[in-house]
């Protein structure tokens, strides 16, 4: 009988499990390791898995592989910076450091999906081929660049800094409410967020 309730308590639990992949709103990182708890402690296979779901088998086990992303590249998509699209295609690259610094770029330069698989195809390294809206961007100074670098890099987030003729701005990019409290943390730690205020 005890086996039998340990077996019962254990299906109720893989149930929950994808119960809860299907209403709450996870982002690619919960829905990844959720889909890997599903996987090994309850020993459901990527077609059960895929069937559950409405996915292609495909779908599940690319997600899954975005839990093999090094810890910063993951904790930007958790954040919501890097999107899961971006994700994937970093994946394409076997070297972790790589990774890391191509995921850096598209932080810093808003890189597209489309963008970043083509850096891939290429070995990660080279630019990808300038597109007609590039080509119109005005030309910003290097210093500029450079410091816009170093903000995305102190921010864990896409900063883009722009001077005109009398006023300049500086843009500061979040993913989510959360990504937002920890900016504002960082910028002004005294200034209170009205979801810290409640």
């Amino acid at each position: 009988p005890a086996i039998v309730r340990q077996t019962e308590d254990a299906a109720l639990l893989r149930d929950a499990v994808l119960e809860n992949i299907h209403r709450a709103d996870l982002n690619p990182l919960e829905e990844a390791a959720a889909y890997e708890q599903l996987l090994t402690e309850f020993e459901v296979t990527h077609d059960e898995l895929a069937t559950r779901l409405g996915r292609s088998r495909s779908q599940v086990s690319n997600t899954v592989r975005l839990l093999r992303l090094p810890v910063k590249v993951q904790s930007r998509v958790a954040a919501g910076v890097l999107s899961a699209g971006h994700a994937r295609a970093l994946l394409g690259l076997a070297d972790p450091q790589a990774q890391e610094a191509l995921a850096t770029r598209i932080v810093a330069e808003g890189l597209s999906v489309r963008a970043t698989e083509e850096i891939v195809a290429l070995g990660g390294s080279s630019e990808p081929p300038p597109t007609p809206r590039a080509a119109s961007r005005k030309v910003v100074s290097p210093a500029l660049e450079e410091l816009a670098g170093a903000l995305s890099d102190a921010f864990d987030t896409r900063v883009t800094v722009a001077l005109g003729r009398r006023r300049g701005k500086i843009t500061v990019e979040f993913g989510s409410v959360e990504d937002l409290e920890r900016l504002v943390a960082l910028i002004a730690p005294d200034v209170r967020t009205r979801a810290d205020r409640d």
